[in-house]
């Protein structure tokens, strides 16, 4: 076949753009997911190291020591249970930046301080003098950690959400409620619009079943490449 602007064969062209692309999975990489209660983090994270042959970080719940009493005094606890997350999060943040495998963690040590720690603050779970000294100690962690590569951020309306809660049935979740999911949900959107240390690729989860349908984790797979060596945003119709 030859191309007919300069009368040389097609074999001589490279297709720069797929060259991007495979390169982007070749190089190691260090990507976070983001996202509301429900939005689908975890499965998502499990599913793109099974695919993709990468190391998974997933959030630490039952070894936590604080969780149980939390729940029972958030006012009393609340303080004890971010810094035990803090902690949690940086070591596994570090762990999976340097490890020789691309890693993914369906959670970010970012969240817990400007989506979760925000939340109990304003909910008089978490005074002003604890938050403040948790916002310092989280302050000079993260900016010694390395930065991801890319950050997943999976969003979906609040009444799908609380389906999607409402049908896992955790015990844990029972007193979740849609003005809490509204209320993260906001806290997320004022995070994302000054987030700046990586690209984003925001993904539109209610149209989404990467659990059940082959396709839709093949779709997000593809968008994940194009971002990395240069795209946007997946919507799902």
């Amino acid at each position: 076949m030859m191309d007919c602007r300069l009368g040389l064969p097609a074999s001589l062209f490279v297709d720069w753009a797929r060259v991007a692309k495979i390169y982007a999975f070749m190089t190691k990489r260090f990507i976070l997911v983001a996202g509301n209660i429900g939005v689908g983090k975890t499965s998502l994270a499990e599913r793109l190291g099974e695919r993709l042959g990468w190391v998974s970080g997933f959030e630490s719940v039952a070894d936590n020591p604080y969780l149980a009493d939390f729940y029972n005094d958030m006012r009393q606890w609340s303080f004890h249970l971010q810094v035990f997350f803090l902690g949690h999060r940086a070591e596994q943040h570090l762990a999976l930046a340097n490890h020789p495998q691309s890693a993914i963690a369906d959670r970010s040590i970012y969240e817990d301080a400007h989506i979760f720690a925000r939340v109990l603050r304003h909910m008089g779970n978490l005074n002003e003098r604890d938050y403040q000294s948790y916002r310092h100690v989280y302050e000079l962690i993260v900016s010694n950690l390395p930065r991801p590569d890319l950050l997943l951020y999976l969003t979906a309306p609040v009444p799908v959400l609380n389906d999607r809660i409402r049908r896992r049935a955790r015990p844990i979740e029972t007193g979740i409620t849609a003005d809490y999911l509204t209320l993260l949900d906001s806290f997320y959107q004022e995070w994302l619009s000054a987030f700046d240390l990586c690209p984003v690729l925001t993904i539109r989860t209610q149209q989404l079943d990467y659990v059940h349908h082959a396709h839709h984790l093949d779709t997000v797979i593809e968008r994940i490449e194009d971002k990395l060596a240069g795209r946007e945003e997946v919507i799902f119709d």
